[in-house]
């Protein structure tokens, strides 16, 4: 009596003289599919899929290096005829022939017909690499009478799974071989083509509240995880960027306080147009001033802003870890060794501050101003799918490599934030890493006036969270 992964390898090897066919009925659930898993992985990486069929989602997410592994050596016949740039094994998932690591691992609608989900967990763990995001889609249960009846009516190519799977499943079986969520989302509430109504389901509807849970398709994307969380696993080197405008009676200060990180901390003084000194008070400090393993400079900005500031120091910036800190003196400098723990120890990829724990200091944030980073916070936690808390704290981390991938990608969302908060948490978003929030006490200001317009800044941040549901929620 066969086995049951033997009744799965003779079935896709049956399957395969039709699947073209099924595709082609199909063809706008597996183009929309294919869009989706896209979404989560640039172009010219190296990709690694498991149960690649015929090998067409492989080839359309463009690898550098694109292996695809599938037990059914008729699905594996077509796809090397089809995309002969592409690397075809067949073999099984739990004795994978090949050796990694791999940029992107997917495993799309394949863990039904796996015998052993955990070893399969636990040998893909092993072609990771410690940036390494594995993607899953997995059909929800509620589907199944709906696509048990799309099979007998030969709308959709028979398959016999082993199992079902909701999310939780799939997240404790992860966690079970070390690879942690980062990210998940529903999404298809119609997959099959029905002029306009198709289109408003699954762009509009879909991804709202309540009727996200009834999705056919789940994702999730993991990514190992951090064997040395709370400890430094490494010792990178920081640039700390300090944008300053009219602040000159808090420059000296900060130089002061800014704690030694790593092997080497440089901070970097960026000059916004200043009208009360805070020029001579940088150029002074930075020439006067000296302290072990610590480096300062300083530059004048080129445009205006701060996030226009953040960016010019960033493209200066010689430091592993690039950190961003207010000159005003509202996050503690001392706070910033908490940030570089954090990143440093591999227990988040983008750290942001949280002003929201505990109590603000009178007279630091305005009633408006904390009600609307509480409604920032909400709608910034919906539209991400990861929670943050506070997103306009300006205090920021993140590794050289990931900010260059972000400045590579800007033209996803375009270059209109004046603060550079969200240029930073959506293009985060975007590479789908991992968002840790520390929290910092708020203080006052001693020095100065706020740069910001409550109402005038808080409508053009407004704007930008639709423009950001838009390019990352109803997408």
């Amino acid at each position: 009596m066969p086995t049951n992964k033997q009744r799965v390898v003779d079935e896709m090897n049956r399957a395969a003289k039709t699947r073209d066919k099924y595709m082609r009925q199909s063809w706008y659930y597996h183009r929309e599919l294919r869009n989706s898993v896209a979404f989560h992985i640039p172009p010219n990486m190296s990709v690694l899929e498991i149960g690649c069929g015929t090998g067409d989602l492989l080839a359309a997410l463009k690898p550098r290096r694109g292996v695809g592994v599938d037990i059914s050596i008729n699905m594996l016949r077509q796809a090397r005829e089809k995309h002969r740039h592409l690397s075809f094994v067949c073999g099984d998932v739990e004795s994978l022939p090949i050796s990694g690591p791999f940029d992107y691992i997917v495993i799309s609608d394949t863990l039904g017909y796996l015998e052993d989900l955990q070893h399969a967990f636990q040998r893909i763990r092993e072609m990771c690499a410690p940036n390494t995001r594995v993607i899953i889609t997995y059909h929800s249960f509620l589907w199944q009478p709906v696509l048990r009846l799309a099979e007998a009516l030969r709308l959709k190519m028979p398959q016999t799974r082993l199992n079902w799977l909701n999310d939780s499943d799939v997240v404790s079986l992860l966690e079970l071989e070390l690879l942690e969520v980062v990210k998940r989302e529903r999404r298809f509430l119609c997959p099959q083509f029905v002029p306009i109504l198709s289109w408003i389901l699954n762009k509009w509807v879909a991804p709202l509240p309540i009727f996200n849970k009834l999705c056919l398709v789940g994702t999730v994307v993991a990514r190992p995880a951090q064997a040395t969380v709370g400890a430094v696993r490494d010792m990178p080197t920081v640039s700390i960027v300090v944008p300053a405008r009219n602040e000159m009676g808090t420059i000296l200060e900060c130089a002061q306080r800014i704690p030694s990180m790593g092997p080497m901390t440089e901070v970097i003084f960026v000059e916004g147009h200043s009208k009360d000194g805070t020029l001579d008070a940088i150029r002074k400090t930075c020439s006067e001033y000296a302290r072990e393993r610590m480096a300062f400079r300083w530059s004048a900005q080129p445009g205006s802003g701060k996030g226009d500031a953040v960016r010019h120091g960033f493209g200066l910036a010689t430091g592993d870890i690039l950190m961003i800190l207010d000159a005003d003196l509202s996050v503690a400098p001392e706070d910033l060794e908490k940030f570089y723990r954090a990143i440093a120890s591999g227990h988040g990829e983008f750290i942001n501050g949280s002003r929201l724990v505990y109590p603000v200091e009178k007279e630091a944030m305005r009633v408006a101003n904390l009600v609307g980073n509480k409604f920032f916070s909400i709608m910034f936690s919906w539209v991400l799918g990861q929670r943050i808390k506070d997103t306009l704290c300006g205090t920021k981390v993140i590794s050289r490599k990931n900010w260059e991938s972000i400045s590579r990608n800007r033209s996803f969302f375009g270059d209109f934030d004046p603060f550079g908060d969200f240029d930073l948490i959506f293009g985060a978003a975007k590479l789908d890493l991992r968002m840790v929030e520390v929290p910092v006490r708020y203080h006052a200001r001693t020095y100065g006036w706020t740069n910001i317009s409550r109402f005038r800044h808080g409508w053009l941040l407004l704007k930008m969270v639709f423009f950001a549901m838009t390019k990352l929620k109803f997408r």
